[in-house]
Parts: C-alpha cells; structure tokens; sequence
C-alpha cells in the first residue's frame, strides 16, 4: 500500500490507544484496482463548483444593484405626518463609500492577515510539508471569504427587493418632495373633507395624497425617499461586520466556558490541523485527551511510553484536575473580546447613523440590522465549524462525485459515492476509524462480514482435514 510521499517511512503503531496518540496509519483505498492511490489535489470539477458559486454570488449582486435603480412602490403619505418632516442631511455620517469600506473592505483584509498569521495554528507536527499548511492557508482564506461575500449580498438582496416593494417613506421625505400644494386636491387618496355644502371639497385636512404631488425633477433622490424600510446600511453593515466578529471568535476560540460534552470538542485528534500526522512517539498528553481518555476509564499510563516518567507524572496530575469541573474550562483574555466585539460594536454605530442623519426609523433600522445579522450566522454556519466544538476550522471541500449535486438518500456533500477516500483524507482522518457513512455504510460492512465469514470457514476447513 502505498503511503503519502511524507510518510513513507512512518511505522503503522495500531497497539497505542487513538484516544492519546493518534498513530498514524494509511487507509485502505476501498475500490481502487491494483493497489492504486488517488490524487491528494482538488479536482476541477470540485473547482469548478467552487467558481460556479462565486459566479452565482456576483450575479445576485448585480441584480441588487438593477434593483436600485428600479422605481418602488410609493406608499400615499400625509403633508401634515411629523415622522416624515426631517430636514435632508446633505452630509451623511457614513456614506456609501466608507459604508463599502467598512462592511466590505477591512473584513477582506482582516480574514486574509489572521489567515496567513494564525491558520493552521499551533497544532501542527514538526516535519508537516509546507505545501500542506499553505494549502490549508488558501481553503480557509477562501472559505472565509465565500462567507462574508454570501452574508453580503444574502443581505443585499433581500434589502434592495423589501424597499422596492415596500416604497415606505423616508422621515425627510417632505424634504425632498417639493410638493403641489396650489392642485393638493388632485393627489388625495381615499376619504376626502367634508365641505360646509355636504361635499367632499373641504379643505385638506391631513388626508393622505398621492407620490405623484411631488414634483422634485432630481428623480433618483426622490425615488430613494421611498426607500426607508428595511435599512441598506444597518442590514449591510450587520451582515459583513458581525460576520467579521463570528469569524474572529471562532479563530481565536472566543467563547463563553462551557465543559465539552460531545465527541468533537473533547477529542483534540478530531479538530488538530492534521490528526493522522500525529506520532505515537509524542504522546498527547493535553487536558481534553486526558479527560476524555479518563471519562473511558482508560489506563493512562498504558497508553504512553512506560520509560517517560515525565509523562506518567503530568496524567497523574491531569487526572486529579478532571475530576473538578471548575478546572476543566477558563474565561478567553478580555483582549481578545475586546478585538472581537469590535467590528459588531462599529456595525451598530454605523445602523445608528441612519437614525440621527434622518434617513430611517427606528422599526427600518432594527430590521435591517435584523437581516444582516441572521445573513452573517447563516453564512458563517453554512462554511464552518460551530465555535464552541469547531477549534476555528472551516468545513472541508465537497466531494468530486457531489461538487454540484448530492440527490435524494445523500445527508452529506462531503462524502464520496465511490470510494471511502477523497483527497485530503489521509491528512484528515483519526487512526483506527472508519466513517459511518450512510451510504456506504452498509456496504462496507457487508463486504467485513463476508471477508470474516470466508475466513472462518477456510479455518473450519483446514481444521476439519486436520482431523
């Protein structure tokens, strides 16, 4: 069998347990003729889904910005409304451009400068190949950034299409109006004043008119005075900043202490940077191996070299900290909270701008801001691990048989229809394990059986003639 071209000389070590030294070992290549390894590299179909996406994205983009330049709805209004009585705010706190810059701009610059820092992080094992760590590199760069282009423009989209549906008024929309008050019985929707006569010809009262009294020539700023609900600055800049702040707290493992309690998060082989290059030679005597080692009732001192006295001491006091649950987790440096609070601290400045520049009302901006949020926790979720059990990893990339479609009886793009093994799974897989692979599954552990029913019978055989 043939193993990856940086361990070809690294010991096949099944006799330590998984749960503290992780040893490598090569998987089988279940379906492969003659013994035939497969590629470690992304596929270009695999790629090209990758590129299908981006391309997606930039399309719905422009339909935003089409949607702009549509004329909404205009919902009737009152001359005599004060919530629509602003003045017009030439100077805006936050333009459009700072906007962009802010929400757009300084996360692509932050996710790429924590990406070359910090990824893949103190986890990996001496002697790993740099072309896998930059490869890592380039997948959580790329993910980082599909991310915060889908929150983008999830949030855009759907902002851009409720103003034009809703055409609710700005509260300087009088402002910008320049209103026909010499015809303003010509623009009256609905009841009209009764007049001394018994008429509908009384004077205005207040009664709601038409867009159409506005008479402003510049039609653009006019049609955006329709354009209040739901907020374009507080969804965009929840959507791209507080994304930042999920991508950050993730990185950094900024999170409120909590004591693990499912596999991913107690187990430090499932979330290191490269499990499988974890050597049996050095031992993983880490507070969430040991506790979960102990939690098994396994022998710790079986599991590590009996000659290392040093290791034999530090599980000893491991395993007298675990059994207090106040020693098993700790608050993150207020630093860190401080630096990842920041970007959503500066998205509610910027929503809040909107409310003394006069542009929106208080129901537009918490809506908006509403938006924005829920499109950055989506996006966030839909590329990468939860914080408290993801160890700030991103999702791997989709399998070559599922780069565009899964189809019915699939729960997973990742997995492959025809082989156990994708590339990059021999870097990213815990020795000794087999996925339950829903659609695999079975047939794997069909054709074990058969093999352990051949083999038994060739015994019984064998035993038989020796009789």
């Amino acid at each position: 069998m043939i193993m990856p071209e940086d361990d070809r000389s690294a010991p096949t070590l099944n006799t330590i347990s998984p749960l503290l030294s992780h040893p490598y070992s090569k998987m089988p290549e279940y379906g492969l003729p003659n013994g035939q390894s497969r590629k470690s590299k992304l596929s270009a179909v695999v790629i090209g889904s990758y590129v299908f996406d981006w391309l997606i994205l930039i399309v719905v983009g422009i339909v935003g910005v089409i949607l702009g330049n549509v004329t909404p709805n205009k919902r009737p209004f009152s001359l005599q409304d004060p919530n629509i009585s602003f003045p017009f705010t030439v100077h805006e706190t936050v333009t459009s451009a700072l906007l962009l810059t802010c929400n757009a701009a300084i996360p692509v610059a932050v996710i790429l400068i924590v990406v070359m820092i910090f990824v893949p992080g103190p986890t990996v094992p001496p002697g790993t190949p740099k072309s896998m760590i930059w490869k890592r590199k380039l997948w959580e760069l790329h993910t980082g950034w599909l991310g915060l282009a889908l929150s983008l423009i999830s949030a855009w989209i759907i902002t851009q299409g409720m103003k034009n549906l809703f055409g609710k008024p700005r509260p300087d929309l009088l402002s910008r109006c320049q209103p026909d008050i010499a015809n303003i019985a010509q623009y009256i929707v609905g009841f009209h004043t009764p007049a001394d006569d018994g008429s509908l010809d009384g004077a205005y009262n207040g009664q709601l008119l038409s867009a159409d009294i506005c008479k402003n020539p510049d039609k653009h700023l006019l049609d955006d005075g329709f354009r209040s609900y739901p907020s374009g600055h507080a969804s965009s800049a929840a959507a791209g900043l507080i994304y930042l702040s999920f991508f950050l707290a993730s990185k950094f493992a900024i999170t409120i202490p909590f004591v693990p309690d499912s596999s991913p998060s107690k187990d430090t082989g499932l979330v290191t940077a490269f499990p499988s290059r974890l050597r049996s030679a050095n031992p993983d005597t880490s507070y969430e191996s040991v506790r979960q080692a102990a939690q098994h009732n396994q022998d710790m001192e079986a599991s590590v070299s009996p000659v290392d006295p040093a290791a034999a001491k530090q599980i000893e006091a491991h395993n007298s900290a675990v059994l207090s649950i106040r020693r098993q987790a700790a608050a993150p440096p207020v630093y860190l909270l401080l630096i990842t609070v920041l970007p959503f601290f500066t998205a509610i400045f910027i929503a809040s701008s909107r409310w003394f520049d006069f542009r929106h009302h208080g129901f537009d901006i918490l809506f908006g801001f509403l938006i924005g949020t829920i499109c950055a926790w989506f996006a966030f979720r839909y590329y990468h691990l939860p914080i408290r059990s993801g160890a700030g990893w991103a999702w791997g990339p989709r399998s070559h048989d599922k780069a565009f479609w899964a189809g019915l009886g699939s729960w997973s793009y990742a997995t492959d229809k025809k082989h156990w093994l994708r590339p990059g799974d021999e870097v990213e897989r815990i020795t000794g394990q087999h996925a339950d692979d829903i659609e695999l599954g079975m047939r794997y552990r069909s054709k074990m059986d058969n093999t352990s029913h051949a083999e038994g019978s060739e015994t019984a055989a064998r035993g038989s003639e020796h009789v």
